[in-house]
């Protein structure tokens, strides 16, 4: 007699992003810690093996138990697994750009802050190019005539960099700040009138 079991468990995923009102109060300290949590829960998939016939030779060799196909469950585990090899010039400027303006943002900010300069790349309103976005005039207070900065020396912060820009590249998290072209410091109040996307950690994300 042949007795076939599998299960599949499925587990619901969240965002959650959270918003600031521009009349609320902003706590100094608030900006040195992620206002924001993203995080995604993905359940591992179980995949069930075809059921055999007790006479078919193959049916020996075939598994016995479902095979699961491991996923990152949080962004921090992503980047822990992610392979940070060589950088190509535009992958080595989105990277420095969120090295340089959110390396001490939550995983999330960092995330959002890569896409900002992303979905300006496609825009059509800015450079084409990662570079040309990074290093047009008067946007990143971290490049000062047209020039990048040196490569940052922090070994750590700057593999997380390298590791959040191909994140963000390969589109493999949810990127938490759809649309948004802009972004300035919570601790200052521009008074663009843009519509807002959302408040991550130290940052305001604008469209």
């Amino acid at each position: 007699m042949i007795a076939a079991v599998a299960t599949v468990g499925m587990l619901s995923s969240t965002l959650a992003l959270a918003e600031v009102s521009e009349d609320s109060v902003i706590d100094p300290k608030a900006l040195m810690a992620p206002a924001v949590v993203v995080e995604s829960v993905a359940a591992p998939v179980a995949v069930e093996s075809g059921t055999q016939n007790s006479m078919d030779p193959s049916a020996e060799s075939a598994p016995h138990a479902a095979a699961i196909i491991d996923d990152p469950d949080t962004l921090a585990e992503l980047v822990d697994e992610s392979d940070v090899g060589e950088l190509t010039a535009d992958e080595k400027c989105l990277a420095t750009a969120v090295y340089y303006e959110a390396r001490s943002e939550s995983l999330a900010g960092q995330l959002a802050v890569a896409h900002v300069v992303l979905q300006r790349a496609k825009s059509g309103r800015f450079p084409s190019s990662l570079c040309g976005v990074v290093t047009q005039p008067g946007q990143f207070s971290f490049v000062r005539g047209g020039r990048m900065p040196t490569t940052p020396t922090h070994a750590g912060q700057w593999r997380t960099a390298r590791a959040i820009a191909q994140i963000a590249l390969d589109g493999s998290w949810e990127n938490p700040v759809e649309g948004a072209l802009y972004f300035h410091a919570a601790r200052v109040q521009p008074g663009w009138g843009r519509p807002r996307v959302t408040r991550i950690g130290g940052h305001v994300f604008y469209r």
